[in-house]
């Protein structure tokens, strides 16, 4: 789903970018803007990521005036030639090329909508000129570099805009983010957002810096900016309904990786079952999980909050041990017990297919409940944890020895 196309210079000249499409063929547009080593194997593979949420990406060759086609890598020599062509960089003559990359988004037979920008590194820098400058419908700066120094273009921001920066960051230092911040204070349009311990770069994966975490909520934080000004907008709740009506109703397995990306994962965290990538969550769900699951379970829901990009279930997991549940009780034989666990799944999708799924009990209750843990001097819970769920009302800190000591004493 990807292809390079020429763009028309408004000065004259043509230009490469490189386009990824979505899944469903078409959609709204994001126009992503280079770091300072090109159209790289890490631009692309971050287009690609982007048109799987079901955008047409496009990524202009904004180095064509230097030299077309530039691709560098991180080594020392990379490095250097990456400095190289900033320093010759006409910032002004790029958010041209900008705008004319926009000009033939609009007209690819592909956009459905409208169009945002993204931009990292230097790129940052563009998506905020592109925002002060262009006709972009919005736009996001991942540590953009220098922005401080053309604050006065601020004032043009008339399209939603989000800011990342690093608090370690040495190209766009809390001294430089200070400032922006101050500058935009009181423009509700432009959303700044900080991530502690974490240095430029932290959203490049697999780079001396990047940081998993940052780099996931900041993609999160990104993408529901996108949603809300381009979308496309999935019915998240419904998809999830219909993936667990696979797993627990129908019990097919095809059916129900169906309903994930090609290369999906799970993990039950108390137990560390489930699988990562298609073969081994597969060979799972057939072998260990939907045959490995008592009949008589039962889901009932307490609670759903729905984001841009996931869905975060609460609810009561009940069932009958009448079976070894290799996910949650693995090497442990039927008891015949009955039990009912509150129980949490946080689902986090990419376009309209499940990405992956973290889901999370409380361990020590289950074996109260089938009878393998003793509670006696224990601070855990059986079936109690589950029933005050349903009923806030019964008795809080009875495992608190000590809480009879706080009675009658000043609040």
């Amino acid at each position: 789903m990807a292809e390079w196309i020429e763009v028309a210079a408004r000065d004259g000249g043509r230009f490469k970018a490189y386009v990824a499409r979505p899944p469903h063929g078409s959609g709204p547009g994001i126009v992503l803007l280079q770091e300072i080593f090109g159209v790289n194997v890490t631009m692309r593979e971050q287009a690609d990521a982007w048109a799987e949420e079901g955008y047409v990406v496009v990524v202009p060759d904004l180095f064509w005036r230097l030299q077309p086609g530039i691709e560098l890598d991180y080594s020392p020599e990379g490095w250097q030639q990456a400095f190289a062509c900033y320093q010759k960089f006409d910032v002004d003559k790029g958010i041209e090329d900008v705008q004319a990359t926009i000009h033939a988004l609009r007209a690819h037979p592909a956009l459905k909508g409208k169009i945002g920008a993204v931009g990292y590194c230097l790129g940052g820098k563009l998506a905020y000129l592109t925002g002060t400058r262009t006709d972009i419908d919005c736009s996001v700066c991942y540590y953009g570099v220098g922005i401080e120094q053309c604050l006065d273009e601020l004032k043009n921001v008339k399209a939603p805009m989000v800011m990342h920066f690093a608090e370690l960051d040495q190209y766009a230092p809390p001294a430089a983010v200070a400032k922006i911040k101050d500058a935009a204070r009181g423009n509700e349009l432009i959303t700044i957002y900080e991530y502690p311990g974490v240095d430029h770069a932290f959203a490049r994966k697999g780079g001396d810096h990047w940081h998993k975490p940052s780099a996931m909520m900041a993609y999160s934080r990104s993408l529901a900016l996108f949603r809300q000004v381009l979308g496309p907008r999935y019915n998240l709740s419904a998809l999830w309904d219909k993936h667990c009506e696979h797993e627990f109703v129908t019990r097919d397995v095809r059916a129900t990786m169906a309903t994930m990306v090609a290369e999906p994962y799970v993990n039950h965290i108390p137990t560390m079952t489930g699988g990562f990538g298609h073969d081994h969550l597969a060979r799972f769900y057939k072998y260990h999980f939907i045959p490995k699951t008592p009949k008589d379970t039962k889901l009932i829901p307490i609670s759903r909050t729905v984001g841009a990009d996931r869905v975060v279930d609460e609810m009561l997991f009940c069932f009958t041990h009448d079976i070894e549940i290799d996910w949650m009780l693995p090497g442990i034989p039927p008891t015949g017990k009955y039990v009912e666990i509150p129980l949490v799944a946080i689902v986090n999708f990419r376009g309209d297919k499940l990405y992956n799924e973290h889901i999370y009990w409380d361990q020590a209750s289950v074996l109260v409940q089938i009878g393998k843990l003793d509670p006696t001097g224990l601070p855990v819970a059986g079936v109690e944890t589950a029933r005050k769920l349903l009923d806030p009302s019964l008795p809080s800190n009875t495992l608190m020895h000590n809480w009879q000591e706080s009675e009658g004493k000043p609040i």
